[in-house]
């Protein structure tokens, strides 16, 4: 017996005789003590079931409290205290449950309860003993067993789950969806787990299990978490033919599970009484019965497995009509302005209705609200030509306003009608030769001027001269302009548009002989965002208008030419287009229109919608180079090909020492390098002189323009190096003397023969001369040669004493006088292969020179006579020769070979008759570093004897 019990024990015996006294005075209810307790566990519902009786006075109703205590695993571990209070007479047994959170399978439970009279004084609680519940599972030692199985929770709830295995056991894990989780141990064999916000994964459910480390036991269990039962939203209740009434709600969120499908929806109304389950989801039908009842409270009560929801409405029949979609909708009596829409209505008993009527076209609506009974029209006026229409009705209760019914309609077009407009014309004139070509243009009609398809336009031209004659060129469409050529003249234009039912008012255009001021000075405008703005001055004339032209791209021919045409009292207006692009040009025309309606110019504008930096930079020329300034040259820029206005010119020039010269400022590139810069402001001028610079000096430059958005790109540097400050001085005399040179050269070439023949003749061949006759005839033992062998021509005289000359008259006796006062020269012929010889215009020395020579000596010879054969040769014992080593000189008379000379090695046995003396001069061979010993004073070399012609030797 527990403290507690004892000590309430013996206070109710020592109380006792105070109550015996008492109950004299007051009888009061005695105790009621709770009898036949019973406990039973509903494992689906995770339940305790407890049931108790109890035996009150028979003759009155006593207010008792019962006060019901769980405990876990033992007794005294009381996890549960509930108090449950109910009046009870006579006998009576009651009932009370209790949703555990831990499976009921996971422990054993014990329940007692306890009561007290209310109208009682003592507050004492009078217990049933304790009762145990307890689910029963046989284990095997080597089993392990994860509760709940298969349980069922909300979205977000927590949940208690425990593991059972048959022994203890410390080396058992647990994992939720693959993650290790951790439980409190509960008991020698139980662990439990509690689950907080439960998150849903998917419909086939969440996987939670444990398994015995390094065995194959394993156990485990599966949640499936749903997804929380809403409230249904938008419940709402109708009828279409005070037949039927149909509600209509939003189910929101699906609850439904594979293994748990069911989510129930049901209706009540509440003055019937009556109950319906519904079909679907979103949707409940209910019968009326209209002699009955016009008023209904409805309540939806949507229910899962866990939970329920419900919502109530309360209406009245008649304001919730909702008619049907109108039918028999038709669209009668078209033209081109007009049309009427019929339709018809479902009839509901004898409601009348309110009908919507809309009708679209030309990108704009309009809506009527037309009354209206089961059969409705609506007649629809002002409609536009050629134009395509959608016409709809929509209609509902006129009573009582509760619902549109759907739309409904029909589609149709107005007919055609004459063009309201006439067309908007331009002109562009050039004069050629004397004549006008005109170029018309002109933009087609809009859709609500057009009243139709434009089929052609017509062109009347009229000489306003003689406005008799005219000309008419239709032009079929879609043609949006025509050139015309004229005089002189001035011509009045009409030009009219033409569909299938008529012609526009005509556009009128003069265009007159004076083509009038062409040359207007161009002024700048700046662009925007939202395109120029532009104004003007109005001209001291009366005008009806004005008319501003311009090209959308100018860079393309033709230009698209854009006109916007203005009224009298305007002098300002802004030219916006989708065209306008940054870095092009734009050039706008203003002309006045006169009251003759001839336009003649009036300004012009031009300007960028934005401006950009340039593209390139101009092609630079370097000229003036002298050892101390150059000079750099561009051309300007074609004027549309510029992507901004240019403002000027930079003169970029790479620093020598970091120092910039006057007039310069230091800058950095775009690639961070320094550079020294000159600012060239005015636009017009394309030339810069370098000065004060050191001659053969080396210099970097670049020029790029610039305008308001920046300048042009810093590309490759032109490199100049000035000369030398004498090099133009030479270059003066160079270039003369190599033109005389290359001159020279072309004309010696052109007279090569005539070259040859005065300044270097052939050299006569020493092999072909009569000498060597003597040389065949003496074979190898030495020959003098006399000089009377030979029969010259002329001798040339190397050199004589002064004062002595010889004049050609006296040669003859200048040749007795030498015979008689000197010897003979006699050439010693040395043996061997080899003869030297000296020529004025050549040097040659004969092969195996270098080890003998040979050198005139004086001797005895017969005066008066050459030797002229072998024979007449003296001894050689009996003259004298000086013979050297070395190379000796070899004086040389030319004279005329033998008629009968040939090769040299078959010379004749006989002398050859003398032939006739011809011209040739004595010719003398020096060897190079061995000079001819000088002549003495009695020699006669200085000068040249010519023989009289026709004379011989003898």
């Amino acid at each position: 017996m527990t403290p507690l019990a004892v000590f309430q024990t013996t206070l109710l015996l020592v109380l006792l005789p105070s109550r015996t006294c008492q109950s004299e005075v007051s009888p009061e209810p005695a105790l009621l003590t709770p009898g036949s307790l019973r406990v039973s566990i509903n494992s689906t519902q995770q339940c305790l079931h407890v049931q108790w009786s109890v035996h009150g006075p028979a003759d009155q109703e006593v207010k008792v409290t019962f006060q019901i205590e769980i405990s876990r695993l033992e007794p005294s571990n009381v996890i549960w205290v509930e108090n449950f209070s109910t009046a009870v007479k006579g006998s009576q047994v009651l009932h009370w449950s209790w949703d555990s959170e831990l499976p009921l399978e996971c422990a054993a439970h014990f329940v007692r309860v306890g009561s007290k009279v209310d109208d009682t004084k003592l507050g004492l609680w009078s217990w049933s003993s304790w009762d145990k519940a307890e689910v029963q599972k046989s284990l095997g030692p080597d089993s392990l067993l994860v509760l709940p199985k298969d349980k069922l929770v909300e979205e977000g709830s927590n949940v208690t789950l425990c593991y059972i295995s048959g022994k203890h056991q410390n080396n058992i894990s647990c994992y939720l969806q693959d993650v290790q989780i951790y439980g409190e141990q509960l008991g020698p064999n139980v662990s439990v787990f509690t689950l907080s916000n439960v998150p849903f994964i998917r419909d086939s459910g969440t996987n939670m299990y444990c398994r015995v480390d390094h065995t194959k036991i394993i156990a485990g269990t599966v949640l499936y978490v749903s997804k929380v039962l809403e409230e249904p939203k938008d419940f709402s209740c109708e009828t279409r033919d005070l037949k039927t009434l149909t509600c209509t709600w939003d189910p929101g969120r699906n609850t439904a599970l594979p293994a748990y499908p069911v989510q129930r929806y049901a209706l009540f109304e509440s003055f019937s009484g009556k109950e319906k389950s519904c079909e679907h989801k979103n949707r409940c039908t209910w019968q009326v019965n209209p002699d009955s009842q016009e008023r209904y409270n409805f309540t939806l009560v949507a229910e899962n497995y866990l939970r329920k929801r419900s919502v109530s409405i309360l209406f009245n029949l008649a304001h919730r009509v909702h008619p049907m979609t109108p039918f028999n909708v038709f669209i009668e009596n078209v033209s081109a302005t007009d049309a009427t829409l019929t339709w018809k209505v479902h009839p509901i008993g004898n409601y009348s209705f309110l009908c919507q009527v809309e009708l679209h076209g030309e990108g704009k609506g309009i809506q009527h609200n037309v009354s209206s009974t089961v059969n409705g029209q609506h007649f629809f006026s002002d409609l536009a030509p050629d134009t395509e229409y959608a016409a709809r009705v929509r209609c509902a209760a006129a009573n009582h306003f509760w619902k549109w019914s759907e739309w409904t309609g029909q589609n149709f077009n107005t007919l055609e009608a004459a063009p309201s407009e006439a067309p908007d014309v331009w002109r562009s004139v050039k004069s050629v030769l004397g004549s006008c070509n005109v170029t018309l243009f002109w933009k087609p009609l809009s859709k609500s001027h057009a009243h139709g398809k434009i089929l052609f336009y017509n062109v009347v031209t009229e000489n306003r001269d003689t406005p008799s004659s005219s000309k008419l060129f239709p032009i079929p469409a879609p043609a949006s302009g025509a050139e015309l050529a004229s005089d002189r003249c001035s011509y009045q234009i009409h030009v009219t548009a033409n569909n299938s039912v008529g012609t526009s008012p005509a556009a009128v255009i003069v265009v007159s002989g004076d083509p009038g001021n062409e040359e207007v000075e161009e002024e700048r405008v700046e662009g925007t965002e939202d395109g120029f703005s532009l104004s003007w001055k109005p001209p001291p004339g009366d005008v009806i208008g004005y008319v501003v032209d311009w090209c959308d791209h100018p860079q393309d021919s033709p230009c698209d030419l854009q006109w916007k045409h203005l009224g009298p009292n305007t002098t300002s207006t802004v030219i916006s287009s989708d065209a306008f692009r940054p870095g092009v040009r734009y050039n706008f025309r203003i002309y006045g229109i006169s009251t003759e309606k001839t336009a003649y110019l009036l300004e012009k504008k031009t300007g960028y919608s934005q401006e950009l930096a340039p593209s390139d930079n101009p092609q630079v020329v370097v000229s003036n180079l002298t050892s101390q300034s150059f000079a750099l040259s561009w051309k300007d820029y074609p004027t549309g090909s510029q992507p901004g206005f240019i403002l000027g010119y930079y003169v970029y020039l790479r620093p020598r020492a970091g120092q910039c010269p006057p007039g310069f400022e230091k800058a950095v590139l775009s690639d961070d390098s320094e550079c020294c810069k000159h600012d060239i402001n005015d636009t017009e001028q394309k030339t810069f002189v370098m000065e004060n610079l050191q001659p053969e000096s080396f210099h970097e430059f670049l020029v790029t323009p610039y305008t308001r958005a920046g300048e042009g790109p810093h590309g490759d540097f032109t490199k100049v190096t000035t000369p030398d400050e004498h090099s133009h001085v030479l270059i003066r005399v160079i270039l003369p003397v190599a033109l005389f040179l290359v001159l020279s050269t072309v004309l010696c070439y052109l007279k090569s023969p005539w070259m040859k023949k005065t300044c270097y003749p052939d050299i006569p061949d020493p092999y072909k001369s009569s000498v060597l006759s003597l040389l065949k005839l003496k074979g190898s033992r030495p020959t003098i040669m006399s000089v009377r062998d030979c029969i010259p021509d002329a001798i040339e005289v190397v050199s004589k004493p002064e004062g002595s000359k010889i004049q050609p008259s006296d040669a003859r006796k200048a040749l007795t006088e030498t015979e008689s006062t000197n010897k003979a020269d006699y050439i010693y012929l040395l043996p061997g292969p080899f003869i030297c010889f000296e020529n004025f215009t050549y040097s040659q020395a004969a092969p195996d020179s270098g080890s003998r020579g040979c050198l005139p000596a004086p001797h005895d010879a017969p005066p008066g006579r050459l030797p002229t054969a072998p024979g007449n040769l003296p001894s050689p014992r009996e003259h004298k020769y000086m013979n050297f080593s070395g190379e000796t000189a070899l004086n040389y008379v030319s004279q005329l070979a033998s008629p009968t000379s040939g090769d040299k090695d078959s010379l004749p046995t006989n002398a050859p008759e003398p032939a006739p003396c011809s011209e040739y001069r004595m010719q003398m061979a020096v060897p190079l570093g061995l000079a001819s010993p000088p002549p003495d004073e009695n020699s006669n070399l200085s000068s040249t004897t010519r023989l009289d012609q026709g004379e011989h030797c003898s």
